[in-house]
């Protein structure tokens, strides 16, 4: 299982060209999750009332 790039409390951006149906901002990384092939994250925006769940690929550090 590959380790995780980001850390709980890390900001980061979500890559528009990936994930375009996002809007566009911060977000603090909530949670490490297990991912199959790539680890996960769950993701909060502080414009949102719901958290995201990201791949690691779809991320950058902001």
């Amino acid at each position: 299982m590959p380790s995780h790039k980001f850390k709980v409390g890390d900001i980061v951006t979500i890559n528009p060209a990936i994930s375009r149906f996002v809007p566009s901002g911060v977000f603090e990384v909530i949670k490490q999750l297990p991912g199959g092939n790539e680890p996960e994250y769950r993701i909060k925006s502080a414009n949102e009332p719901h958290e995201r769940v990201a791949r690691e690929s779809e991320l950058v550090k902001a």
